[in-house]
This record gives C-alpha cells, sequence and structure tokens, in this order.
C-alpha cells in the first residue's frame, strides 16, 4: 500500500549530503570522516560489523547527535521533512500507551501537542490497516508481539509523511512474513521518490532489495552499487578496521580536501585509509 491513501500527501525525495561527517560521544568519535551524497529518491542500506556506527550516523543525520566536525547539508529540507524509525530496543514497551496513541505520534508535527487528533482519526486508522493492525488500536504497546511493535512504528512513520525516511534494523528479530510486508512498504516509498535509507545486517536481503549500500567501519569502506560495495575484500576490511578501533581515541583532524568531489566514497576502496581513531 502506499504511504499516499487520500490523508497523506506531500513533496517526495529530498537529498544529504555528508561533509567530512564525524560523530561520537564525549568527544570521542564514532563515525569518522564521512563524505558522500545521498541523492534524493534513494534506496541505500548501510551495512557493517557490530560496532560500526550505523546507529550513530542515522542519529546524526536527523539531528539527534551534533556533529564533532563536518556537517550535513540537507538541501532544502526541514526537520520535519525526516522520520525516523529507531530500534525496536529504544522503545519502553512499559510505557502505558496505546497502540492509537504510538502512531498518532506520527502527526506530532502537523498537529502539535494541544489540537485534537479527532479530525485525524481516519488517518491513523488507514495507516494502522496498512500495516495490518486494524482493530488493535486500543491494545498496550507492551502486549504486542515484536512484529506487531514494528509494525506499528511503521505505521507511525507513513503517518510522517516525510521526504526521508532513515530505518535502524527495521526487520531485526521479526518473522519472514511481516518482514515482507514491510520491505513492500519500504518499496513504495522508494517508488514514490522518497529516500529511504535502512540500517540492516541481513547481507542477502540487502543484495536483493536494496540497489546502493554504504558499508561503514567507523568509516566509510565503501559506498556505491551494492554489488561492488559488498565484496569479500571490502567485507574483511571493515572487519578489521572495527577490530583495531580504539574507542579512547581523541578526535583528529579531517584530512586536506581533494580538488574534486564525488557522490561516494570510490567503489571498493575506503573513504580514508590512515590510522587515527585506531589502535596502533
Amino acid at each position: 500500500m502506499s504511504a499516499h491513501d487520500g490523508t497523506l500527501g506531500g513533496p517526495p525525495g529530498g537529498a544529504l549530503v555528508l561533509r567530512g561527517l564525524t560523530l561520537g560521544y564525549a568527544r570521542h568519535p564514532a563515525v569518522h570522516h564521512v563524505d558522500g551524497t545521498i541523492p534524493a529518491g534513494s534506496l541505500i542500506a548501510v551495512v557493517g560489523p557490530n560496532g560500526a556506527g550505523k546507529s550513530t550516523l542515522l542519529k546524526g543525520i536527523i539531528g539527534e547527535i551534533a556533529p564533532l566536525e563536518g556537517e550535513v547539508a540537507r538541501a532544502g529540507l526541514a526537520r520535519q521533512d525526516i522520520a525516523y524509525l529507531p530500534q525496536a530496543a529504544e522503545i519502553d514497551r512499559a510505557f502505558p500507551i496505546a497502540v492509537f496513541d504510538l502512531v498518532a505520534m506520527g502527526l506530532w508535527r502537523r498537529v502539535g501537542p494541544w489540537r485534537s487528533l479527532k479530525p485525524h482519526r481516519a488517518a491513523v486508522a488507514a495507516a494502522l490497516a496498512a500495516v495490518g493492525l486494524t482493530g488493535f488500536e486500543r491494545r498496550p504497546i507492551g502486549t504486542l508481539s515484536g512484529g506487531q511493535l514494528r509494525r506499528a512504528l511503521f505505521a507511525r512513520v507513513l503517518l510522517q509523511d516525510a521526504r526521508v525516511i532513515l530505518l535502524d534494523e527495521p526487520f531485526a528479530a521479526i518473522d519472514a512474513r511481516t518482514t515482507d510486508e514491510l520491505l513492500a512498504l519500504v518499496h513504495g516509498w522508494h517508488a514514490e521518490g522518497r529516500t529511504v535509507v535502512a540500517v540492516l545486517h541481513d547481507l542477502d536481503q540487502v543484495a536483493r532489495h536494496f540497489p546502493s549500500t554504504l558499508l561503514l567501519a567507523r568509516e566509510a569502506v565503501a559506498w556505491g552499487p551494492t554489488h561492488e560495495a559488498l565484496t569479500a575484500d571490502n567485507l574483511r576490511r571493515a572487519r578489521r578496521l572495527c577490530e583495531a578501533w580504539d574507542e579512547d581515541a581523541p578526535v583528529c583532524r579531517a584530512p586536506a580536501a581533494t580538488p574534486h568531489s564525488h557522490d561516494h566514497a570510490p567503489h571498493g576502496h575506503g573513504a580514508h585509509d590512515h590510522t587515527h581513531g585506531h589502535a596502533a
């Protein structure tokens, strides 16, 4: 089902440009000098070993984490133009909120905190129907299965009707049927010209469904067509970089600018191949 269902509607697309983007916590870098462009309307997977900085990158793009160096240029995008679906572990399932209210949070930026949701009940119902949760409106989120919670979070993203959609491990620990149905929503967003960036672990799934991939290991190892980014050599290099990373390393200086720019890191090569931020 399309995100547009008579109740929703907004301009598609939206490009993101990462310029020397370094992100971290307490001045220690977790993502290091990433350069590249996420074109409007693209469908991109972000993959890498555990601890590669994938979730940190999404939080930097959305503005939840301020850059230590560099920037994210959002190319005419306002904050409300970007929707973010967090990892399931970040959702407090003990919080006393019903499925309807969780999903309706997708309207917050349009409706505001004090206006009635009554005129928007049909939009919420349509979003729930799109993910197969009709009849779940009054259920507390703590009673949902993992797959049902993911469906509810996708419904919330549907209501945001955003030009850019960031998904952090959207298919983790859910059944194959739910995964296929949510993948259909992702492909629907892509067909509408929206920009979709998803952190994923299943490389076979990435190869089947995502035409472009950023292989991240604290820095960009490869970024381009999926079949070129996910080579055995690149995957081995990503593992080595993460194993060698020094969690306590200070922020290093950005390398000198090159005389020309490109949309992505070179296929099959890292954006940088130096030792700052890594163990000696």
